[in-house]
């Protein structure tokens, strides 16, 4: 044992780091996804294979042999989407930071959500981050708008010609809307969930986005990110969990301020 730590270099060391951080960062990438099942099936193929070699079943053998040998093109095929979403992961850069939303912009999205639930009326609102949404605007109406409770609700109204799909705010602004988004194939979704919540739910698997959805059956807000949809029962949790996820810098203000200050009519000096 002595020689065998006396033996190691620093490159075996960073070498373990650098591969145990791979691993961790993969169970992240994967957990609660169907990638997790399919990952525990090719494991058990794998100990029957190595079963039946011990114990020379020669055709259970030849046979598990020729799936195995194509067994990196069937993992880049079934987990596309996760081997996607982790690639866009790591093309991130720890020095680019996330758009944070000035707080007024979010208490216009904040204001627009309570009031599209109470009158069931059904939203799907996508806040632009580090990923680009570039494939997922071209699908939709370039309005390039200012960001405006008012102008949301127009969207989604029942009547509008730009109510089906999702609106995309990007810096700020309502850049398009009518935009078209993929539908999650996760099938763990609740069955209460409707096409709202799997678009909203497959672009979170890809982007970083966070996204709103409004339900018009139950009144119900939710936020999804990452993968996971977050419903909440009042504008209040709905504002705080804004406000975690977008921590504005250079605005003293509490964001649950500047929405009610929004609200009520007043300016956000005062």
């Amino acid at each position: 044992m002595p020689d065998i730590i006396s033996s190691l270099r620093w490159q075996d060391i960073a070498d373990i780091l650098i591969v145990s951080y791979i691993i961790y960062r993969a169970i992240l990438l994967i957990q609660g996804t169907r990638a997790v099942q399919m990952l525990a099936g090719i494991i058990v193929i794998s100990v029957i294979y190595f079963i039946s070699s011990q114990l020379n079943l020669l055709t259970l053998h030849w046979l598990l042999q020729t799936f195995l040998s194509s067994i990196l093109l069937i993992i880049i095929i079934v987990f596309q989407r996760d081997i996607r979403r982790a690639l866009t992961q790591m093309g991130k850069t720890p020095f680019k930071k996330s758009h944070d939303m000035a707080a007024h912009d979010l208490g216009e999205v904040i204001s627009a959500a309570v009031y599209m639930a109470r009158r069931r009326i059904g939203a799907l609102i996508i806040i632009e981050r580090d990923n680009g949404l570039r494939d997922y605007i071209e699908s939709g109406f370039v309005l390039d708008a200012n960001l405006l409770h008012e102008l949301l609700v127009a969207i989604f109204f029942p009547m509008s010609p730009m109510h089906d799909g999702g609106v995309i705010i990007r810096h700020g602004r309502i850049h398009s809307a009518g935009c078209l988004l993929p539908l999650s194939k996760n099938p763990t979704i609740a069955k209460r969930y409707g096409t709202r919540h799997r678009a909203a739910l497959g672009l979170s698997e890809e982007t970083d986005a966070v996204i709103l959805v409004v339900s018009e059956e139950t009144q119900e807000i939710s936020i999804v990110q990452n993968g996971k949809i977050t419903p909440l029962s009042d504008e209040e949790k709905l504002t705080s969990e804004l406000q975690q996820i977008f921590r504005n810098r250079g605005n003293n203000t509490p964001l649950w301020k500047n929405w009610i200050n929004r609200k009520n009519g007043l300016s956000e000096e005062g």
